[in-house]
Order: structure tokens, then sequence, then C-alpha cells
């Protein structure tokens, strides 16, 4: 039996908000943002490496 989207959110929520506990949104929102910059920066060196668009360092040819 496949579950409903709003099943998932619900659950989803629920579980964020055990691992939040008491804290505020005010102050996780530094934890997530922080996380989120992170996975963009990953995501983007994931990038540049597998399409080989930047070289810090150019060997002339013949070296």
């Amino acid at each position: 039996m496949a579950i409903k989207k709003s099943e998932l959110y619900s659950s989803l929520w629920a579980g964020a908000d055990s691992l939040r506990g008491r804290m505020d949104a005010s102050e996780y929102k530094n934890y997530v943002l922080n996380l989120l910059f992170l996975k963009y920066i990953s995501d983007k060196a994931r990038n540049d490496a597998k399409n080989n668009t930047y070289s810090e360092i150019e060997v002339p040819e013949g070296c």
C-alpha cells in the first residue's frame, strides 16, 4: 500500500519536531542554513570535478 503525500509530510514534520526538541526556530535556522550552504558547495565541487571546468595551476605543454 502506497503512502499518501499528506501522511509522508506529517511523518517528516513529526520527525523534525522530535529531533529539534525544545529549540526555537530562530536557533535551528542557523544549523539548517549552514547545512544547505555545505550541500551547495559539495554539489558545485562535484559538478566542477566531473566536468573538469576548473584548474588552479596550468602546466605548459612540453613540461
